[in-house]
């Protein structure tokens, strides 16, 4: 069966209320794949598992929707359907208990988004909060990794913004759907991330932002990212509630510390006395993820210098500054070819001159020495 094809009985499950991933999981184990379970009569329903509350809402379903024209609404509107059975279905979403069955996409999700990191927040940000918000994604952004939040007003639009600037990629998950943007000041912003990663929710076409979506969805952000790190959050702030799925998903949790007196500042101050890791600086994240490894991997991937002297000198060079005099001693080289080799680095946009002749790898942690 084609894709699109298969995609449609998806659409369907993901529109029948009370069956969520773990009903739709039992039906797949029990008829083998999800056209059959569509399809499946009434007895059989019944012998899967289904009461018969769920039995009745799921025969409605079947008979009020047409998911070819589901599939359609999607097709016009440029939005992809990623399922479970995707290979393009982020692997580390896919391990977390209750991973939405269907993924509503604008934009496109990249291997890369594998190294990711959750930025999210209070509504109510303070100027210390927006300034921490944006040097934070600045910094992870301009060292590869995907920025990841909800699209919010306050610290999550901050994140994404911040990702944006510096050129990274970013994720934003929904609490609607996809046809329902919120907050509606939002769309251009929306549209930015769209064109830099992805706007995506687990809710159909038509789903309204209604207040009890939201937790739900705190799951996926938490369930993309690599870790979380709370900016600020009141006590009853949503962002804590991240936290927890984060917590219980095996993620490292990174709170900013604030002032006691703020009360945008009790939620994660809070979070760090029971057990958050308090967030100091940029390098503490990379190193903590082990992400600076990785993403100096990947440049390495990336580029292989051909030359002899440049190869030996791009080894050299990491996101620590290093002089050229040092580089000679270390080379042991004549200084005019260690400035040749560099000025090539620099050119191929593999080395970078960050003052007093002091040389570093380009697109390397270079971002976090702004935030320390």
């Amino acid at each position: 069966m084609q894709a699109a094809e298969k995609g449609k009985y998806w659409i369907g499950f993901n529109r029948v209320t009370g069956i969520g991933p773990m009903r739709l999981r039992t039906l797949l184990d029990f008829f083998g794949n999800v056209e059959a379970a569509w399809i499946a009569p009434r007895q059989a329903l019944r012998e899967a598992g289904l009461n018969v509350k769920l039995v009745e809402s799921l025969l409605k379903a079947r008979e009020s929707l047409d998911l070819d024209q589901e599939l359609a609404k999607l097709d016009q509107l440029g939005i992809d359907l990623i399922t479970w059975e995707d290979e393009r279905y982020p692997d580390r979403l896919k391990e977390i208990d209750a991973s939405p069955p269907v993924l509503y996409v604008s934009g496109s999700l990249e291997p890369i988004d594998r190294y990711a990191v959750a930025i999210v927040g209070t509504r109510r940000l303070s100027p210390y909060g927006e300034m921490i918000a944006r040097e934070i994604s600045n910094g992870l952004a301009s060292n590869g990794i995907t920025i990841v939040s909800g699209l919010a007003r306050g610290i999550d639009g901050i994140a994404h913004q911040g990702a944006l600037e510096v050129g990274g990629r970013t994720l934003a998950v929904l609490g609607s759907g996809l046809d329902r943007l919120y907050p509606s000041n939002h769309r251009k912003l929306a549209h930015a991330v769209k064109e830099r990663g992805a706007v995506l929710s687990d809710y159909p076409l038509g789903t309204a932002p209604e207040a009890r979506n939201f937790p739900p969805r705190n799951r996926i952000i938490s369930g993309l990212s690599l870790a979380v790190i709370i900016v600020e959050a009141g006590e009853s702030s949503g962002a804590l509630i991240t936290a927890n799925f984060a917590a219980e998903q095996g993620r490292d949790v990174f709170a900013v510390p604030g002032n006691i007196h703020s009360r945008a500042s009790k939620g994660t101050n809070r979070l760090i006395l029971n057990g958050a890791i308090p967030f100091l600086s940029i390098v503490d994240v990379l190193e903590a993820l082990n992400l600076e490894l990785i993403a100096r991997q990947e440049q390495v991937e990336d580029y292989l210098p051909e030359d002899d002297v440049e190869r030996v000198v791009y080894a050299k060079l990491s996101s620590e500054p290093i002089h050229v005099d040092e580089l000679q001693v270390q080379c042991d080289l004549p200084v005019s070819k260690i400035t040749a080799s560099l000025a090539m680095l620099e050119l191929k946009g593999q080395a970078r001159q960050v003052g007093g002749m002091h040389y570093i790898r380009a697109r390397e942690t270079q971002a976090a020495y702004r935030v320390e």
